[in-house]
């Protein structure tokens, strides 16, 4: 777990300064009870100053979850564009990085998905949101498409990812997924399951 220092605003970009002395209490801490007050002395400015950009702290803590949306999309995206030879593996590839993002960054993935996260109140983290789950959503129609995947509705393949590959990085970064319950290699173990499931049968 890194040290959060302080870090003095001395450029031009405030709101960004804000956001990233935020980001880096949010992965000291791994939560978010700290107030704008805080951020703004973290980040060498007056107590009022967060306030030209975020109204209160509910805002900022949504601009976090949708910075880490959009950084949880490009780890998949990374991933799932290797040098990958079908939809399955791209699959694999995708949930893999999608786990280890949540071990990288616990504190912000728990608050992507909590109620402090609200995606009705903020179009812009609704979008971040929607936009990441619509990587998912591209990968299995390529795979119905090819015959990678069964011909069922999108909607019941992207639950059933989306639950066990959440389910899989809550457990993960709570500490849960013990050897003693789920062996030496729960996640792969896990993912080759579900993928069984979605594929079509030879």
């Amino acid at each position: 777990m890194s040290e959060t220092k302080d870090r003095p605003y001395h450029h031009g970009d405030l709101r960004r300064a804000l956001i990233d002395t935020a980001l880096d209490m949010l992965a000291a801490d791994q939560n978010w009870t700290f107030t704008l007050r805080e951020v703004a002395r973290r980040s060498g400015v007056s107590h009022a100053a967060p306030y030209k950009h975020f109204r209160d702290r509910e805002m900022l803590l949504r601009e976090l979850a949708r910075t880490g949306f959009i950084r949880l999309g490009r780890a998949m995206s990374k991933a799932m564009s290797a040098d990958r030879s079908s939809p399955s593996m791209r699959f694999i590839g995708g949930a893999q990085a999608c786990i280890d993002f949540a071990l990288r960054n616990p504190g912000l993935y728990r608050l992507m998905f909590s109620s402090d996260a609200d995606k009705t109140a903020d179009p812009h983290l609704h979008d971040a949101a929607m936009e990441t789950f619509g990587i998912l959503l591209q990968l299995l129609e390529e795979g119905q498409r090819d015959g990678s995947f069964r011909p069922v509705a999108i909607s019941a393949l992207a639950a059933a990812s989306w639950a066990q590959v959440h389910g899989l990085a809550m457990l993960a970064i709570s500490g849960q997924l013990l050897e003693e319950k789920v062996g030496s290699e729960p996640v792969a173990a896990a993912l080759e399951v579900l993928l069984n499931g979605m594929c079509c049968k030879d």
